[in-house]
């Protein structure tokens, strides 16, 4: 198990070299010039060659790039072209933080109900319950959001008066139950899906039929037995959906009014503000990364069969 989590950390750097190398590139090479959007209706030849001499714009593209990496191995992402004198780390890790806790109590949303909901529903096969909670379920995938988080706010804090929905508070804020329930409830379904497909699998093996005849108590048998084999796909899903941390909800963020890095990112690729780009695309891909390490390891306690060598 050490040797194999070793050579994917060795990984790493390549990868991040390589996402780097292609983002790098299509941010000198694409469309649109940083140096002429930032100036706006000040710009002039002589302020812009300022400008991009300054910022050090003017040299190959290799010089650039091999100086933005050995920076950013520093833990320097440059400086933003937007906000001028805001180094990229200062502006972007408060928006982070942000959208991680609204991801994060969307995710016990999504899991806690998806999870429970899909055993459940498996063990019911055959009865009422089972279509009658994948609808249900179904229903609340299919509702956009612009359809749900209207209702919501004025379900739960016009007319009842609940919650409140302006402004951002943190965590354990009362404000962050409605960003989380709108971005939450419609993976429900696919987890609880899922997690009823999986479950079903596992019923129908031999060592489930095996303990049953043995007279394992029912429950062990469920919880033990079942339970731990059906959850690895639901791991699997759930290192895919961490993917799009960084890119948040952009429309939950704007209905709410969340200071997240979704609406942060949107703005940065409007003023081509490269520094901003390629941070939140390398700290991306560095999630993704150690997110499917960590799910592969987690494979492995939730399943003993599986070993990696």
């Amino acid at each position: 198990m050490l040797a194999y989590i070793v050579r994917r950390l060795l990984w790493t750097p390549v990868l991040l070299l390589a996402v780097s190398a292609i983002v790098f590139a299509l941010g000198h090479y694409g469309p649109g010039d940083p140096v002429e959007i930032q100036l706006g209706q000040h710009y002039t030849e002589e302020q812009a060659d300022r400008l991009r001499e300054s910022r050090g714009l003017n040299d190959p593209i290799y010089e650039q790039y091999g100086r933005y990496v050995w920076n950013a191995i520093q833990g320097d992402f440059g400086e933003s072209f937007k906000f001028q004198g805001r180094d990229v780390a200062e502006l972007l890790g408060p928006k982070l933080k942000v959208s991680a806790q609204l991801f994060l109590a969307a995710s016990v949303i999504t899991i806690g109900l998806g999870v429970p909901l899909g055993f459940y529903t498996a063990l019911k096969q055959g009865t009422w319950l089972d279509p009658a909670i994948v609808s249900g379920s179904l229903a609340l995938n299919a509702m956009p959001v612009f359809l749900t988080a209207p209702f919501l706010i004025m379900f739960f804090a016009i007319k009842l008066e609940w919650i409140p929905v302006a402004g951002w508070g943190g965590f354990f804020d009362t404000r962050i139950i409605l960003p989380a329930l709108t971005i939450g409830l419609p993976g429900v379904a696919v987890f609880t899906r899922i997690m009823r497909s999986s479950t079903l699998d596992v019923l129908g093996e031999d060592y489930v039929r095996t303990a049953r005849a043995k007279g394992v108590h029912e429950f062990v048998v469920n919880y033990r037995h079942v339970a731990r084999i059906a959850l690895i796909p639901i791991l699997t899903l759930v290192g895919f959906s961490l993917s799009g941390l960084l890119g948040g909800a952009l429309i939950v963020e704007l209905i709410y009014g969340v200071p997240g890095v979704g609406r942060f990112t949107l703005d940065s690729l409007f003023a081509r503000d490269f520094p901003v780009i390629m941070a939140v695309s390398l700290i991306g891909a560095a999630s993704l990364v150690i997110a499917n390490l960590v799910v592969d390891i987690l494979y492995s306690v939730v399943d003993p069969r599986i070993r990696y060598q």
